[in-house]
């Protein structure tokens, strides 16, 4: 599975940021897709995670400024983020996993990673 992330940058407090995020070569399956996060020397958070059945579950601090919108058939991902505060200053990561999957927020549940896009928050 390759995952080709883009969007992120810098932007200043109150302000508005999107990701996405393009799964590839997983064969004609279901998956789960999410995003995750990484302070500087911190553990990955879960952000947001997709199952197959495009239910989401959100970690409290990004819900109500954070939405998540999954293409089943595109097997695309974007995270539109408003209301961005320097608290959520990281690297963005998204992740998929094949079913059977919860799309959960935990890392351990996650096999396929991207390459983590920067969003600086000030």
């Amino acid at each position: 599975v390759q995952l080709v992330e883009s969007g992120g940058g810098s932007v200043q407090a109150g302000g508005s940021l999107k990701l996405s995020c393009t799964a590839s070569n997983h064969k004609p399956r279901s998956i789960c897709m999410g995003w995750f996060r990484q302070e500087s020397g911190e553990e990955y958070q879960g952000v947001v995670g997709i199952d197959t059945g495009g239910w989401a579950r959100y970690t409290p601090s990004a819900k109500g400024r954070f939405t998540a919108s999954k293409d089943a058939t595109k097997y695309t991902l974007d995270l539109q983020m408003n209301s961005l505060k320097p608290e959520d200053t990281a690297v963005y990561f998204c992740v998929v996993e094949r079913y059977p999957c919860s799309g959960g927020l935990t890392a351990s549940e996650w096999t396929y990673w991207g390459q983590g896009t920067q969003v600086t928050v000030s």
